[in-house]
């Protein structure tokens, strides 16, 4: 039997869970957000039984607490995304950035491309990477490309392996790419096996230092509107891991509103005919 919560939310017993939370994962939430925090936190609370949120927290803090500590930070995440998204910066990348880092690449014998996409919710944006260097890259075969997607909530990634998508996720689709990548059942669209093959799915951090060591050698990074839910201090830590993370000259493209201008000297500032990006 579930229970319902005996008493009201004080906001003053949110904090320590939402400085918690933005310990534990960046994710950070203030005040004028502590309703969108509060539902959240109120649902959780019947589903563990604990009544209140100060036993809540203690369950987080004090007890087996990892499990349930992921359930609430996959609640709190944003995952509405969607094929194609912000076209001028996809422009920008397949006839800017990429052209620039295959150019390096040739001048030193090299034939590989480790691209990363992270926060890639369900998985269209790995996805239209994939199309896009399968159907831009001149002598895409020749390339050895590793296409990387992580995100902290694990429910959506094994969505995005699946591959599935309703009419909302392919509206930015041209219909020839509708059509050559994309299998239609029913009101579904299934992502072609080539494709999906083509992205490699991990569960990921980005306040994990070490898991972050991990990802080395990349030579184009999408973190599109990721640090807009850190705080200054996660936002900091987290661009800084993804430079160790790139090679020297590589980019990363963040969301149109997003900048490490304030957070980060270390990167370059990128100017594109159509959007920016930062370098290494």
């Amino acid at each position: 039997m579930t229970l319902e919560p005996t008493e009201q939310i004080n906001p003053a017993d949110l904090i320590p869970i939402r400085d918690l939370i933005a310990d534990t994962s960046g994710l950070y939430f203030d005040k004028k957000k502590f309703y969108f925090l509060e539902k959240r936190i109120s649902k959780r609370i019947k589903a563990t039984n604990t009544q209140s949120a100060r036993n809540y927290f203690r369950l987080l803090k004090l007890g087996k607490s990892a499990d349930e500590l992921q359930h609430l930070i996959t609640s709190l995440t944003t995952n509405e995304t969607y094929f194609f998204r912000y076209l001028p910066q996809l422009e920008s990348f397949i006839e800017e950035a990429l052209p620039e880092v295959c150019k390096r690449k040739t001048e030193n014998k090299e034939r590989h491309l480790n691209i990363w996409s992270v926060g890639c919710s369900s998985g269209e944006e790995p996805y239209t990477l994939s199309i896009l260097l399968k159907e831009q890259l001149e002598n895409h075969e020749s390339w050895n490309i590793r296409l990387i997607a992580s995100d902290i909530d694990e429910k959506v990634l094994e969505k995005a392996k699946k591959g599935i998508y309703g009419k909302r996720s392919v509206k930015d689709v041209p219909e020839d790419i509708l059509e050559r990548y994309f299998v239609r059942k029913d009101t579904k669209f299934e992502i072609c096996e080539e494709i999906r093959k083509s992205v490699e799915f991990y569960p990921l951090n980005l306040m994990d230092r070490d898991a972050m060591r991990e990802m080395g050698d990349m030579d184009i990074v999408f973190c599109r509107n990721v640090l807009i839910y850190f705080d200054e201090k996660a936002r900091k830590q987290a661009v800084n891991l993804i430079y160790d993370c790139l090679v020297p000259g590589g980019f990363i493209f963040l969301g149109h509103s997003e900048s490490v201008g304030k957070i980060s000297a270390t990167y370059k500032l990128v100017k594109f005919k159509k959007t920016l990006s930062y370098q290494k």
